[in-house]
């Protein structure tokens, strides 16, 4: 098997992976999975696609992280991960799509607007 890339994006976190047949070891920016995101349940939800299909110790997975803070650069790993699964087998993408591994989180932070402190706070109005 060839190394199968895919990528992922969630707000301002962009999660470029590349699959290949191994032993289950994944490597974020040079680190291993543990010491790059030691919360548990940040691991969690890295490894939910590969759990849900029972092929966490069948693929060595390459990841390139870049931008957006810990949470979003886990859910950008995730949905990096379940794309490139359907790419190897067509046949997984139902599985994924009913738990939502597949669907694109667009929201993202709106922008400040002149005039205002913030996106949609105002300054406080003074009558006197």
């Amino acid at each position: 098997m060839e190394v199968i890339n895919a990528l992922g994006r969630r707000k301002r976190a962009i999660a470029r992976v590349f699959v290949s047949e191994g032993t289950g070891k994944i490597t974020i920016n040079k680190r291993d999975l543990t010491t790059y995101f030691p919360n548990p349940m940040l691991q969690y939800v890295v490894l939910q696609p590969l759990k849900k299909l029972e092929v966490a110790e069948k693929y060595d997975i390459k990841v390139n992280l870049d931008g957006g803070g810990y949470n979003g650069q886990a859910q950008a790993l995730r949905l990096a991960i379940a794309r490139a699964l359907v790419k190897i087998d067509p046949e997984v993408k139902k599985a994924l799509r009913v738990e939502g591994f597949l669907t694109r989180d667009s929201r993202s932070v709106e922008r400040k607007k002149p005039g205002q402190p913030k996106a949609r706070r105002r300054f406080q109005f003074s009558k006197r």
